[in-house]
């Protein structure tokens, strides 16, 4: 009897140690499956999320916006740059707002303003009127908003971080070596010349002043030993540029030196350093009587596709091509190195001094597109389709 008592005493001492053991695992946290702390083999939703967030904005744009303030939308070229660099933003993942001011200075300055207020990552701008962005462009920077100056150069300002654009200047040689080559001015026999006329850029672009002085370089030679006649007298800078790239200020210009200075002898050659501008002097030429026999040589930039159709139906001689595709991708590089805090690729240290600091840039060449290698260049290229150009107005 006493054996049987004693076992069932043990017993339940044995069993209560055990439960007591197990109830002190629990709370004590010793017990590596039920550390309410240790998560490692547990999937944590929230963690993963943010590792993919990281990653998504150590790779891509990762939701940053991108500010472009464009001058107008009169101009087929500047919707095409726009479209280019979103389509390449967005597909990094950037936020991108584009604003055009409509060729009004004031207008970008106030859109500049609230680029600022929305305290985007980075901003595009082609200004308009550097005298009109010196305020919000201090703005920007005292707001840690790093500013690229896109096609035109940001002036009287340290605000500017880089610059893309075409080399401006081999812009103005393309076009002088192609008159040069086209009027056969090198095969003029003595006392013959050919007679010119100018129509240069906007002043407020720093651009118009380096065309003009590449293609002055290639003229003045020319002007000077009498192979070259203009008989306006008009060919500084400060007499052929023309405010606000204005295609009705070019064709009253042309109409104006026709019926001036070219009633007994015909003009041979409009220098143009816009497509808009040759247009103008097409409607003044064609309105003066000249026919194809007679017709002068045009020149342009950029190969809009109204460009490309003149060009083709023997209206305008050539235009300088600027693959804009080239130059967004370019520009787009120097947004996500800006962003990154890294250096951007940069080929130009020199040339672009706009009056406060020598900005870095990255400069893409340009090339001239006639009828002989249109196709080629930009059809061939996607650049264009041919209904595109057919089409055009």
């Amino acid at each position: 009897m006493k054996k049987k008592r004693f076992g069932a005493w043990l017993c339940t001492i044995i069993l209560a140690t055990m439960l007591f053991g197990c109830s002190a695992s629990t709370k004590t946290g010793n017990d590596p499956v039920n550390t309410p702390d240790d998560t490692s083999d547990q999937p944590d939703t929230a963690a993963d999320s943010k590792a993919d967030d990281t990653q998504a904005n150590d790779t891509e744009g990762g939701g940053k916006k991108i500010a472009i303030s464009m001058p107008t939308q009169s101009v087929q070229r500047w919707i095409d740059d726009s479209e280019n660099m979103k389509k390449e933003l967005e597909a990094k993942g950037y936020e991108v707002e584009i604003q055009f001011a409509g060729d009004n200075p004031q207008q970008q300055a106030a859109q500049i303003q609230s680029f600022v207020e929305q305290k985007v990552d980075c901003m595009v701008v082609v200004p308009i009127d550097s005298k009109e962005l010196t305020a919000v462009a201090e703005d920007a920077k005292n707001a840690d908003i790093p500013v690229i100056s896109y096609d035109r150069l940001l002036m009287d300002t340290d605000a500017v971080y880089y610059y893309a654009s075409f080399d401006n200047k081999g812009v103005g040689t393309l076009i002088g070596k192609t008159i040069a080559q086209k009027a056969g001015l090198d095969d003029l026999a003595d006392g013959e010349y050919k007679t010119i006329e100018f129509f240069m850029g906007c002043p407020d672009d720093n651009n118009s002043h380096r065309i003009y002085d590449g293609l002055m370089e290639v003229m003045q030679p020319y002007l000077d030993d009498g192979r070259l006649v203009c008989k306006s007298g008009r060919t500084s800078f400060e007499d052929t540029c023309i405010s606000r790239w204005s295609q009705e200020t070019a064709k009253e210009w042309c109409k104006n030196y026709l019926a001036g200075y070219y009633t007994d002898e015909e003009l041979d050659i409009c220098a143009t350093a816009f497509d808009g501008f040759a247009y103008g002097c097409k409607e003044a030429l064609q309105e003066a009587g000249y026919i194809a026999d007679n017709w002068p040589i045009i020149s342009g930039q950029d190969c809009e596709a109204v460009a490309c159709r003149n060009i083709l139906d023997g209206t305008q001689t050539f235009s300088v091509y600027k693959d804009t595709r080239v130059l967004a991708q370019k520009c787009v590089t120097m947004i996500d190195s800006v962003v990154a805090e890294t250096e951007p690729e940069i080929n130009d240290t020199e040339q672009y001094h706009n009056h406060v600091l020598t900005v870095p840039a990255y400069l893409c060449n340009p090339d001239v597109v006639d009828k002989d290698n249109l196709k080629e260049a930009l059809i061939d290229s996607g650049y264009y389709t041919q209904e595109q150009i057919e089409q055009a107005e």
